[in-house]
């Protein structure tokens, strides 16, 4: 079947093409076209079932209306979540999304970005790693429009958002030193991210001004790729060297709910044995871990705001002229 196109319409009403494409694309107002006009041309439109070319449309204004999301893990609850938000921004400001996972992998996060940027898409959004730094730097200095959330680059000029890591961290270490905790271990993940440094930090800096010494045999490293399975490695190390743990803060939800399951096949009863602190958390902790304290993450906030910075830099001539970080606010539950 034969597509419909605006010269069929502008036949089918004895209009100019012209007139026609102005009030299909919005510009009906704007170009003075009467609203009966207009009327009639969108239900002409209708009728014959016209679908506009998307891709001539793109060459025409020079934008695809899409937008490139990268993210770590789909099936990470707080990226799937952040990844909602995004999604709905965009569609509100007339964006559509694209969504691919990089699996923390360096190799295949570059070959995203290429790949997002040769499909045209008007600007990126990403959750990095630190290893993809290469092509980010290119894309800063072609001045494409791209946002980071979560992790950053000190370094590079590239808008920003996260929330301030090491003072999360530091509350909510501070206050399982206040419930008595003595022997607080962090199981934390991917030592390159500041992100996780920032927390490491965070939980350090509150031992130090309680008086405890920094023991090398609490802190728990735990490796990104296959960590479901190198957690119990590193639980078992520390119960090994320090049987009388009394603690446990974890650096992100993930690793938290990998102890839960550990602690359960072991027979601990981990809500009364250990104070338990995270960052961010999902719903399924308030029947695992219903006195565990969190630093919630803003989800929302940085979705919307990710989106917004996004779409400044694209409708901007001067792209990425500031390159801020953006420092959010972040929740503590139950309040301390």
């Amino acid at each position: 079947m034969k597509r419909t196109s605006l010269k069929d319409i502008a036949e089918k009403l004895q209009l100019s093409q012209t007139t026609v494409s102005w009030v299909l694309t919005g510009n009906g107002d704007r170009r003075g076209i009467s609203k009966a006009t207009q009327d009639l041309v969108r239900n002409c439109a209708a009728e014959m079932n016209y679908q506009p070319n998307l891709i001539a449309r793109s060459l025409n204004l020079g934008k695809t209306k899409t937008l490139g999301l990268i993210i770590p893990s789909i099936s990470d609850f707080f990226y799937s979540s952040i990844a909602m938000e995004i999604e709905q921004t965009a569609s509100k400001n007339g964006y559509s999304l694209m969504i691919a996972s990089s699996e923390s992998n360096p190799e295949k996060e570059e070959n995203l970005l290429r790949t997002f940027r040769s499909k045209g898409v008007d600007g990126i959004i990403i959750a990095p790693t630190k290893k993809s730094k290469n092509e980010i730097k290119r894309l800063i200095k072609e001045k494409f429009p791209i946002v980071s959330f979560d992790r950053f680059f000190p370094d590079l000029e590239m808008s920003s958002i996260v929330i301030d890591n090491k003072e999360s961290s530091y509350k909510l270490v501070r206050h399982l030193i206040r419930k008595g905790c003595k022997k607080i271990a962090v199981i934390t993940t991917n030592p390159h991210l500041i992100t996780m440094c920032s927390r490491v930090d965070g939980y350090k800096q509150d031992l130090e001004e309680a008086g405890i010494d920094i023991n090398p045999d609490l802190i728990g490293c735990v490796t990104y790729d296959k960590y479901e399975l190198n957690i119990i490695n590193v639980l078992d190390a520390i119960f090994e060297k320090e049987a009388d743990v009394d603690g446990f803060f974890f650096t992100t939800h993930i690793l938290a709910l990998e102890a839960f399951l550990y602690f359960n096949k072991k027979g601990i009863n981990f809500n009364e044995k250990f104070g338990l602190a995270c960052i961010h958390s999902v719903s399924t902790f308030e029947i695992l871990a219903p006195y565990i304290n969190v630093a919630e993450m803003p989800v929302k906030e940085i979705g919307e705001k990710s989106v917004n910075i996004l779409l400044e830099s694209i409708e901007s001539k001067k792209k990425n002229r500031c390159g801020k970080t953006l420092q959010l606010g972040f929740a503590l539950y139950p309040p301390l």
